[in-house]
């Protein structure tokens, strides 16, 4: 893990999204982070310590979600599909598909399989599987603030992470999507879907793909602007694949750090001060988590 350093930051930004303003000052305390997201091999081993079952392995109980189709009930995830040509970018079921089978152990269904992605982010997982994660780890899921706060590594200014430009020098410093999304990713970045944890230069704190490669839970609820508050009051919304949950109304937390579906043309949320709201009950095959302790917390080590 990486010690980030209490003070005060700009989170937010008034330039881009309007759920990302106002742009204001936030006091966080210092707190340990991990270095990289949680990963296929670290969260196997939670698994087989715990026999934990995660969200997409379990069938929906039908009085959580009434009138629902009994198929949409079936242990299920979120997973990515390119079209095989360019398609309306503002009807996102046009490459998501709610796949049976699809879980973190078959990140694209049946037949797919971790092997020789253990070292790539756990994806599949929901707010329940991260938040267990971090209870047997001896951590917890960060705040809104504390993750944009490690995310920006110590920088007050600039639109990325590591600075103004996306590819200073036309190298890629995160795993996003290339080319005409979503049918064609040129691959600049090497990287299709998710990429090992490594692939990419740290930030200022050391810390691996805070921007890119996966969506990250943190613990707060999704409230309409960045309030830098710990858990405002979130809100239900009408559901959609994208920020929404898998089956209706559900309560959402909020998300950061962009994923390697992220797109100039289409999603320009690879920056720190980016937020997406996510159903508690849905799981991805671009979401994943990391933890972090709070010094309060720190005596109680970790694994």
């Amino acid at each position: 893990m990486a010690w980030i350093p209490g003070g005060t930051f700009t989170m937010g930004s008034d330039h881009h999204y309007p759920e990302e303003a106002p742009a204001h000052r936030v006091a966080v305390a210092g707190f340990w982070i991990d270095r990289a997201p949680v990963t296929n091999a670290q969260f196997q081993k939670f698994v087989k310590a715990t026999d934990h079952i995660t969200l997409a392995e379990r069938p929906a109980d039908p009085a959580d979600y009434p009138g629902a189709l009994p198929e949409l009930l079936a242990p299920a995830s979120i997973v990515f599909v390119p079209p095989p040509g360019p398609v309306a970018t503002g009807d996102p079921y046009r490459w998501w598909q709610y796949r049976p089978g699809a879980c973190w152990r078959h990140p694209e269904g049946p037949g797919s399989s971790i092997r020789m992605r253990e070292h790539h982010p756990v994806v599949h997982v929901a707010h329940a599987d991260a938040a267990a994660y971090a209870v047997w780890a001896g951590k917890q899921l960060p705040s809104e603030p504390e993750w944009e706060r490690a995310a920006r590594g110590g920088r007050e200014e600039g639109e990325f992470a590591w600075g103004d430009e996306l590819h200073p020098g036309g190298r890629p410093m995160a795993n996003t999507f290339q080319g005409d999304f979503p049918h064609h990713n040129s691959l600049l970045d090497g990287w299709a879907r998710t990429s090992p944890v490594g692939a990419f230069p740290p930030n200022d704190y050391g810390l691996l793909d805070m921007i890119g490669n996966v969506w990250e839970w943190t613990d707060d609820w999704y409230a309409d602007h960045a309030t830098g508050t710990d858990n405002p009051d979130g809100c239900c919304r009408e559901a959609s694949i994208d920020a929404g949950s898998q089956h209706g109304h559900q309560p959402r937390k909020v998300v950061k750090g962009g994923s390697f579906l992220c797109a100039p043309s289409y999603c320009r949320r690879y920056r720190p001060a980016a937020r997406m709201a996510q159903g508690i009950d849905t799981s991805t095959c671009h979401m994943g988590f990391r933890c972090i302790v709070r010094p309060a917390l720190a005596e109680l080590g970790g694994r």
